[in-house]
């Protein structure tokens, strides 16, 4: 189903890192082994993915020092894989750009599942129009690009999922469970800060653009694009 897809693994336990590229072997997918952030830079900078997995403690550069630099030139999705299980640690990566984060130890099932959503979100939809706008925000399908009064806004995956989920669901509030089980296609539990990281996320970029209120908060319900 994912033959050809290419998965950089940046990962210092080598262990681990044979794990996960069985994992992906088992969907047909290519995957390419970096044992330091280091290291992992060098390979993209060079080569071209479809997704990466990544560590956080990690010899040369950091994970998080990664993110910070993989997010200022692309929206390639990445799935945190950590032994760093507080929220607040969780909370942070999510903001700083990371589409998913899962703790170790992990399932393999559950690596392949979101490995999956992943990949599903980064495929353009036949389905939907090239283009949406609302309120001097265009979205194009085709490139996922967004602009807002003629600006490009830089998204991450996540964010522009769930920034399209909106456009298609104008002036109509929306749950977290909604929005998640839409877009991540699992089951929500209500403990989940996600949503609202991406959320927070978008509305800070808006705010580099205009004063104008875009996504509201509907308490004790969700959110609403206005």
């Amino acid at each position: 189903m994912y033959e050809g897809k290419r998965t950089l693994i940046i990962e210092d336990d080598q262990e681990i890192s044979m794990l996960l590229s069985v994992i992906m072997a088992r969907s047909h997918m290519e995957t390419v082994a970096a044992y330091s952030g280091t290291e992992g830079l060098l390979q993209l900078q060079n080569n071209t993915f479809d997704l990466i997995l990544l560590d956080l403690m990690l010899p040369g550069k950091s994970g998080e020092e990664l993110i910070k630099e993989i997010r200022e030139k692309s929206s390639i999705p990445i799935i945190v894989i950590s032994a760093k299980s507080d929220i607040e640690n969780k909370v942070q990566v999510l903001k700083m750009g990371a589409d998913d984060y899962i703790t170790k130890p992990f399932h393999q099932e559950e690596v392949m599942a979101r490995v999956e959503v992943q990949l599903r979100k980064a495929s353009f939809l036949p389905m939907q129009p090239a283009e949406m706008g609302w309120r001097g925000l265009i979205i194009n399908m085709e490139k996922r690009s967004v602009t807002l009064n003629e600006k490009e806004l830089q998204l991450t995956n996540a964010e522009f999922d769930i920034l399209t989920f909106f456009m298609n669901n104008p002036e109509r509030a929306l749950s977290k469970k909604e929005i998640y089980e839409s877009i991540w296609k699992g089951t929500y539990y209500g403990d989940d800060n996600t949503i609202s990281v991406h959320v927070s996320n978008l509305r800070k970029k808006i705010s580099e653009i205009t004063t104008e209120e875009y996504i509201k908060t509907i308490w004790g319900v969700g959110f609403m694009l206005v």
